[in-house]
């Protein structure tokens, strides 16, 4: 039987924005922040944030425990706005006060062109840093809209970068 050849009209998401993020488990207690924060996610997602298209839950390996998401956003400034509110915000706030024994990490591709990435905490490079030269998130490399080149104002940070340094 010949498999059913289909594909998908996105012109009606001209801006779409296709993220993965992961959490890393780097230590034992590791596995109760990542439990802790997709109990998190998974309630924050039941809200249908504006903008959000889908989400789908990833386990990416069981040995470090890894697991993460991918979501479907309509346009950046969508998933700016979700991400510099409550409780986003608040989450973000406290895992670079302390990881919990865990990495973090985000890739977003930008159907208009571009990408862009940030890791945290992770132990060894995954994702575009396991082949792509890796620079401090800093100065112009502190929030996604400049590392993804995007016009606009960007929204006041959640963080601001000298409270993490």
């Amino acid at each position: 039987m010949r498999p059913e050849r289909r594909t998908v009209d996105l012109s009606p998401y001209p801006d779409l924005v296709v993220i993965y993020l992961g959490m890393r488990v780097n230590k034992p207690g590791g596995v109760k922040t990542l439990v802790r924060f997709g109990r998190k996610i998974a309630a924050s997602v039941a809200q249908k944030p504006d903008g959000l298209l889908l989400h789908e839950p990833i386990i990416f390996s069981l040995f470090p425990l890894h697991g993460g998401m991918r979501q479907y956003w309509r346009d950046f400034e969508s998933l700016e706005r979700w991400t510099r509110a409550l409780p986003h915000q608040e989450w973000w706030i406290s895992f670079l006060r302390d990881s919990g024994g865990t990495g973090f990490w985000h890739e977003a591709y930008f159907r208009r062109g571009g990408m862009e990435a940030i890791y945290d905490g992770l132990k060894t490079p995954i994702g575009f840093g396991a082949f792509a030269p890796v620079q401090p998130a800093h100065g112009a490399m502190f929030s996604a809209r400049r590392r993804a080149a995007r016009e606009g104002e960007e929204p006041p940070a959640p963080v601001a970068e000298t409270e993490i340094l």
